[in-house]
């Protein structure tokens, strides 16, 4: 009689201990959060580097989970990115690169936690690298002010803006290329100082633009074919 009701009182505690219910209590799992997007530190915007060899910093991310991070860098001639030229993944706040002199760059940076949830790039920033013996320095690329990139829009006037620079602070003057030919050949303003041009568009159409940017040395860059659309 004893060993019955020592079996009987150890099946209730073993039932207890369970919940009692038969459900999974096994904790939900955790949503993971990507990390904060990464703020640059140095080298700063326009900044005129006097050595290549450059040693690139930036602010930490934060991840609510403590996940580890992991920071991959970017450097491109490019202010699109469509070629990068340095690139390096790295848990730490700071990466060293050489690169090429007399040369405009761009970089960035984004974080990744160790489940693949990842940020946005941080903001670009770009500087020069100084060259042997040049007393000018072309100015950087224009960049899309608007109408946004492959955007659609009414048609009618439209407003073309964009924004330049130049680290030594020369004077700028632009030349801008609009039409339906992609790239465009159509030379519709020149050495205008304005960083905007209005144009008129017709609907259903596809149009391309481009700035050329020159500085008072005689410097003058290229910028890339942007386009929209109208309804």
């Amino acid at each position: 009689m004893k060993k019955f009701l020592f079996v009987n009182i150890f099946v209730i505690f073993i039932y207890s201990c369970s919940g009692g219910s038969g459900e999974d209590i096994t904790p939900p799992d955790e949503v993971n959060v990507a990390p904060s997007t990464p703020t640059l530190v140095y080298p700063t915007n326009n900044l005129l580097c006097l050595d290549s060899t450059l040693d690139f910093l930036w602010n930490a991310s934060i991840d609510v989970n403590n996940d580890p991070i992991t920071y991959t860098i970017q450097v491109s001639k490019d202010n699109l990115f469509g070629q990068i030229n340095y690139s390096a993944n790295s848990a730490s706040l700071n990466q060293t690169f050489t690169l090429e002199k007399g040369i405009a760059y761009y970089w960035r940076v984004k974080a990744s936690d160790n489940r693949n949830a990842s940020s946005e790039y941080s903001s670009t920033f770009n500087f020069y690298t100084e060259g042997d013996g040049i007393s000018n320095h072309l100015p950087f690329s224009p960049e899309l002010v608007r109408p946004l990139l492959n955007n659609t829009i009414q048609e009618g006037t439209t407003t073309l803006e964009w924004t330049a620079s130049d680290t030594d602070g020369d004077p700028l003057i632009f030349d801008v290329y609009f039409g339906t030919n992609n790239p465009p050949v159509t030379l519709v303003s020149e050495n205008q100082n304005a960083t905007f041009l209005n144009v008129t568009t017709v609907s259903a159409t596809n149009y391309y633009w481009k700035i050329v940017v020159k500085d008072d040395a005689g410097g003058n860059v290229i910028g890339q074919v942007w386009s929209f659309s109208t309804d």
